[in-house]
This record gives structure tokens, sequence and C-alpha cells, in this order.
């Protein structure tokens, strides 16, 4: 069933570099957040004493989804400490497990049943199960359970998972009132991934009644359909159903049913490879939209970036069933576009959309002020590169990803050191530090995108030899001290809509370039976001974008690189640079070709 493990967090520490800066700017955030705040809303419902300020935007003490960034920053401190070693934040971790704990102890006194959890009352589920509005109270739920897992899994907390186990017998006590239709309804209000939560869970216990737990969380409506290899995501809300596509992976795994591989891997491909942006997102107004009709959909909500922390994390798991460097291409076309591209480089704060809208400009969240889900998912994100670096089975390792980074293999006896400064430049270089003289089989990925491929081993050229996954095998008796040098030739390219074929995107190699318009208009971003929960992205009329004369040869032919900038080019007197690292203006990303007018 795993043909490739991954490595855990704890096995991998990255190097200077991009990636490195953006996980130690999510750091200071983190670090920045008063653990007290955060857990106001949970006291209160619990009746428990608190002086602390409460918090605004999505975790004001009127919103329904309170209590959700909790279980994300839950998450991220074990992430964190998993991939980093600082202390700092397993102490973070196990205090709010320690305070979550306290709160479900409290809550019976308030009349609450033994087991609830969470920071608004239990009757916002007795309003799902009655059909009525509220908002998404087992999405939040999920991220509380998600990041309870996550403080066992990392930090070692039993209460933890004590905690989470406590949820999943109330839980389980809700659902036996229910029959099967019952629950069926009820999943119309968004679930989140408890189908993926209580299959982790049933994973670690062991215990039947949370493998029946996970496996009533799936939605027959939405992945009935995919089973069968058929998509009717049209119009559905797109961050409701990827985490069900999650779940679906997470318990063919555990289960061995086949039927759950199948959906997983048939959403996959439909929402990677024909549903997302050039950037790796996918969405427009936080829904799926019908795959002709791109053209239609570059707004100022394009892209939810929770959506594609969801398919990373669904990526992995298609990954390790089959390795494949196409599938890994996708995976770094999201994560250094999208993921990367969506912290601000000033203060740490995340995108909820990527715009891609022509003439638009990012929008970041507030310290204080939004807490939108795509804060949430952005503080992990930042504490997850080293989830995809490497991969291995008993006899191979997979370089997947070319990022600065160390692994340490202890059962190979091994530490890895990769040296690169890609994608500022096209090489990279692995060290081999071996106690023993290591037969083993390093398979190297060959993107799609590259122009050619050229590798040394020691200094000597070796020959290419591409195998059916799209990995460069190299299969001897390492030593230690041994060096591989592997050369990616990257080239300029541009990808049209399918629905548009005049409206195009450039690239170099995986690397997504955006059009840099100025600030023009633009209005004071962070002073709205005091003032307001929602994305402001419609703030400010966009001006007239640049139309580039010429067919798609002719434009491509006219982008220039700019001496003495990495991955800096230009056009029509238009500067190009990385969507990554673009900020604090107006950009495009897709550009309308044809006659000058």
């Amino acid at each position: 069933m795993i043909k490739a493990k991954p490595f855990s967090l704890e096995q991998v520490r990255l190097l200077d570099g991009v990636f490195k800066a953006a996980m130690e700017r999510d750091q200071a955030f983190m670090l920045s957040l008063d653990p007290a705040r955060l857990l106001r809303n949970f006291r209160v419902a619990a009746g428990l004493p608190t002086t602390a300020e409460p918090l605004g935007g999505w975790e004001s003490p009127d919103c329904e989804l309170r209590g959700h960034t909790v279980g994300h920053y839950l998450s991220a401190c074990a992430l964190m400490f998993a991939g980093t070693g600082d202390v700092r934040f397993k102490e973070r971790a196990d205090l709010i497990v320690s305070e979550l704990a306290a709160c479900q102890d409290a809550l019976p006194a308030q009349g609450y049943t033994p087991g609830f959890l969470s920071a608004y009352p239990e009757s916002f589920f007795d309003r799902v199960e009655r059909r009525f509005m509220v908002w998404a109270p087992y999405y939040t739920l999920h991220k509380i359970v998600a990041g309870l897992l996550d403080a066992y899994a990392h930090c070692g907390s039993r209460q933890a998972l004590d905690i989470a186990e406590k949820l999943a017998g109330w839980i389980h006590a809700r659902l036996s009132r229910l029959d099967h239709e019952e629950v069926q309804i009820m999943l119309l209000n968004e679930p989140g991934g408890m189908n993926e939560a209580l299959a982790n869970l049933y994973g670690i216990t062991g215990k039947a009644e949370h493998r029946a737990l996970a496996l009533a969380f799936n939605d027959e409506v939405v992945l009935d359909p995919l089973a069968r290899g058929v998509d009717q995501l049209d119009r559905l809300h797109a961050n409701t159903q990827i985490p069900k596509a999650v779940g679906a992976a997470r318990q063919y795994e555990l289960t061995g049913e086949t039927r759950f591989r199948d959906i997983a891997r048939f959403f996959w491909e439909r929402v990677a490879l024909h549903r997302s942006y050039v950037i790796g997102g996918n969405s427009d107004d936080e829904l799926f939209f019908p795959a002709d009709r791109f053209a239609q959909h570059l707004s100022p909500r394009s892209a939810e970036t929770c959506n594609t922390y969801n398919m990373l994390r669904l990526t992995r798991h298609i990954f390790a069933w089959e390795p494949s460097a196409r599938t890994m291409d996708f995976y770094e076309r999201a994560l250094f576009n999208h993921i990367l591209g969506s912290q601000d480089p000033e203060t740490g704060m995340m995108l909820y959309f990527a715009s891609l809208k022509p003439g638009h400009f990012k929008v970041y969240s507030s310290p204080e002020h939004s807490f939108w889900c795509c804060t949430g998912t952005g503080m992990e994100n930042h504490a997850r590169y080293g989830e995809a670096i490497y991969a291995h089975n008993d006899e191979s390792l997979y370089v997947n990803l070319f990022i600065a980074s160390e692994l340490t293999w202890d059962d190979k006896e091994l530490i890895l050191r990769q040296e690169t400064r890609f994608p500022e430049q096209e090489t990279t270089r692995l060290t081999l530090l071996c106690r023993r003289p290591l037969r083993l089989t390093i398979k190297m990925r060959c993107p799609g995108w590259a122009n050619g491929v050229s590798l040394t081993v020691n200094g000597e050229a070796v020959p290419v030899r591409l195998s059916a996954d799209g990995y460069i095998p190299i299969t001897r008796e390492w030593s230690d001290g041994d060096q591989i040098a592997i050369r990616l030739p990257m080239r300029l390219h541009v990808e049209s809509l399918l629905d548009a074929p005049d409206v195009a995107a450039a690239l170099y190699g995986p690397i997504v370039l955006a059009g840099a318009l100025g600030t023009e208009g633009m209005p004071d971003v962070y002073q709205k976001l005091m003032h307001t929960r929602e994305s402001p992205v419609h703030w400010g009329a966009t001006p007239d974008v640049p139309v580039l004369p010429g067919d798609l040869d002719a434009v491509l032919g006219r982008i220039e690189a700019v001496d003495g900038q990495p991955l800096t080019f230009r056009i029509d007197g238009i500067t190009l640079i990385p969507f990554y690292r673009m900020h604090h203006q107006r950009y495009t990303v897709y550009w309308k070709t044809g006659s000058a007018v």
C-alpha cells in the first residue's frame, strides 16, 4: 500500500533559504500571540474566570466559528517543535492542552454533556441536527481534534489524547441518537475533516468505535460519485470537499478498502490537473467552477489558501501510494508559488485568497483582527515545509524537492545535507555523511519542467537514466563525504487557459511570474482590516492591465532576463518577478495577449 514513506518532521531540518526565512517569520507571529487570549472563549464557555482581552475577526466572542484558531495553533506549535526542536513551542502546546483539559472538566457544571469541548455552546450542534443555520461547529471541532492529535504525536502529550478520546465519546453519544439519513443530512453543514481526524484517532487507539465514527462522517452525496469516477464538483464549496477526500485517503491506509483509494485518487486528479490555476490553487469565491470557465473566474477571491493547504496534504497520500514525479510537480508548483507566496515578508501575516484578478493585489490578515480559516492553516503551512522534501522505502531514498535541508535517517546511520539556492539557481548539491559504507538507491526527481538534466557523483558525470516514475535512480555503495550534484536547467514558457487560449501566464521553470503594476489607488489594507471580519478584496477600483501584443510565441520571445537580478525579467517595459516575491503592489499573473490595441 505505502511504497514511499514520508520522513517525520523530526528527521528534517531546514537550512538557510527562502523556506527557512518564511518559517522563522511564522515562528515570530506564533510567539507574539497570547495563549490566554486564544483560550478566552473556551474559558468563558466553561464558566472559568479570565481577564484576557478578546481577539477580533473570526475569534470574536460573537462569531460562531470562534475556537477554530486554537486547533490550528496547537497543530502549528506541535509541528514547529517537531521541525525545529525549539522547546518554546512544546511549552505552548502543553499549556494549551492543559487549559483545554480544564475547560473540558468544567463544562459539565455549565450543563453540558461530559466530554464536550468547544468555545461555543453545545446548542450549536443541536441546530446542526435540526437543520438550522449555524457556522460549521464540526469544522471547528475537527481543528481542535487535529491539534490534540498533533500534540500527542509530536509533543508526546498523553493528556491531549485523553481529551480527544473524551471528545470522541461525546460525538459517539450524539450520533447514536441519529439514524443514517439524519447523519447524512447533518453533513450538509460543513464538517471539515472529521472523517480524517477520527480515522487518525482510530489509527492510534485501534478502537472499533473510533473507526465507526470516522466512517459515519463520510458524505455519501459527494464521495459516492467520486468512487464511480464521476466529477460532480461544480458549484460545491471547495474547502468543504477537499478534507473529505483527505479523510478517504487516510481511511484507505487504515482499512485497506480500495474504494477510499479510488475516491482520493480521482478527486486529486480532477482538482490538481483540471481545476487548478497556474499557481496550484483552486476555486473562486470559495466554490469549484466548471473546468472550462477559468477565464470567467480570475477574481479577487480566487485560490483560497486553505484549499491548497489541504490539496498538499492529499498529494502526500497520493505520492506515498504511487511515487511519481508528476505528482510532485504539482506539489512543487503549489508550494513554491501559492504557499510560499501567501505570507507577507514584512509582518508574517497570511493570505485568505491569492487574488488572480489582473491589476489586483494581495490582502493579508492582521495580527489581532482577522483569524480567518487561512490564518489558521497559514500558521501550519510554514511549519510543514519539511514534510515532502524526502521519502523512502527499505531500498531507496527519494529526493522530491530542491529545498535547502538536512535529513537524519537513523535506521541507515545516514545524514543527507542538501545545499541549494533553488529556484534562484538551477543546481542542488547533496552530501552524504555515513558512519559506514551504505548500499542505497538515491532517486532524484526529474521535474517535468526541466530543460535537460545533468548529474555528477563526486565530480564525475553519470548517465541520466529516467525510470518510469520520473525519477533518476543512482544505485551504489555510498561512503562518507560522497556528493551528488544535479543541474536542472529552467526555461521560460507560457501556459494559457484551456477556455481562453489568448489568456496566458508566464513561468520560469516551476516559478510563476507576476507583472509588477505599482501601487496607484491601493487602499490602506491593514487599517481597514481592523474593522471587518471579511477579506477586503473589493476595495478600490482595479486599473486596466496592458495587453501583450502578438501570439504566445511572440510574447514569449519578448521576455528578457534582467542582468544581475535572479528570477527577474522584463517585457514591454513591465518587470516580471516570482509570484511568491510579489507584495504590497498591484500585479497580474494572467495576461491578455493578441493584436495591439
